[in-house]
């Protein structure tokens, strides 16, 4: 039995899809699916059980003989949300707590990081998962905190050799993009917000700079496509020897212009941008730059090549977004 928590969600729902496309039918989603079409998300896959989060761990203790791996994907996301006390305990309670888990119960857990935990930058994009190299990093809001904070135990209960799960992978994912991202609102990817604004007025916005280093739409990212997270994934879950904290992202930083474009190009219409003021309350913890360094998991064995982000957009606009179904 394989267990994803935030099943119902963006990358777990893609994740879901991966598994059932090797013959995997064992699939439990840990979720709430609300009142709006999130349950869309899961439509298409078979599964075992959907089972509201506060029910988890007692489903967790029911079938623990039959669990092989959880793939802990459910979190508050959402790097506006001010609630702090919330976060804690949808994010860094809550994953410490399916850590202790399957360290008792002889699960594999494979959990969701972020490159939120890099903060502005300023001390790199290496994923050394080390105390020393954690300790400087500075997330720049709750939900970076939220997730290197679970780092930085993880890796102390690593380093003092208590109970661990017979494997452990933390993801520390990028800025990922693809279908069944729909019920996200505003945290949904750029490419779902300015498509529908190029299909009503012809133009795509974006923000303006607000650092002497960047032009208007030259603020940069590590754009990746969802398809690669959910390959590296299934990488993890294929190697069971391998543990550790890891990046995953394309590896490439690319601008924010080159996403429009890439946008205007797969729908065969040239480029149209214009620039919007950013709201204040973003501009003091905007991040200008980040870019995966691939290289440990690299090192660890994953191999398979990484989607260019113009062969993304193309994919992810043509299949889903123009599609009567946008459903993965």
């Amino acid at each position: 039995m394989i267990v994803v928590t935030g099943g119902a969600g963006f990358i777990g729902s893609n994740l879901l899809r991966g598994l059932e496309a090797r013959g995997l039918h064992d699939l439990v989603v840990i979720d709430r699916l609300g009142t709006d079409e999130k349950w869309r998300n899961i439509a298409k896959r078979e599964l075992a059980a959907v089972v509201p989060p506060e029910e988890c761990f007692a489903f967790l203790d029911a079938h623990a003989a039959e669990i092989d791996v959880i793939f802990h994907l459910g979190a508050i996301s959402s790097t506006t949300e001010t609630d702090a006390d919330l976060i804690n305990q949808s994010n860094f309670a809550l994953t410490l707590k399916l850590f202790d888990w399957c360290a008792w119960r002889g699960a594999r857990l494979i959990y969701a990081s972020s490159a939120a935990t890099y903060g502005d930058g300023a001390a790199g994009f290496d994923d050394d998962g080390g105390l020393d190299a954690l300790a400087k990093l500075e997330p720049l809001n709750a939900y970076g905190w939220s997730k290197h904070a679970t780092d930085r135990r993880i890796a102390r209960l690593v380093e003092k050799g208590g109970p661990l799960p017979p494997q452990w992978v933390g993801l520390k994912f990028f800025n990922v993009y693809g279908p069944n991202e729909y019920h996200k609102g505003g945290q949904k990817s750029v490419v779902a917000h300015i498509l529908p604004q190029i299909e009503a007025t012809g133009r795509a916005r974006l923000f303006k700079s607000y650092h002497p280093d960047y032009a208007d739409g030259g603020q940069l990212r590590d754009f990746v496509w969802v398809g690669d997270i959910v390959e590296i994934m299934l990488w993890a879950y294929d190697h069971p020897a391998v543990s550790g904290l890891f990046n995953a992202g394309s590896g490439q930083a690319r601008s924010f212009a080159d996403l429009a474009k890439a946008v205007f190009a797969a729908l065969n219409r040239a480029p149209a941008i214009e620039f919007i003021d950013m709201p204040e309350s973003l501009r003091p913890k905007y991040q200008y730059f980040t870019e995966a360094r691939m290289d440990r998991l690299r090192a660890a064995g994953y191999d398979k090549p990484l989607t260019a982000l113009e062969d993304g957009v193309a994919t992810y606009v043509r299949d889903y977004l123009l599609r009567e179904d946008p459903y993965a």
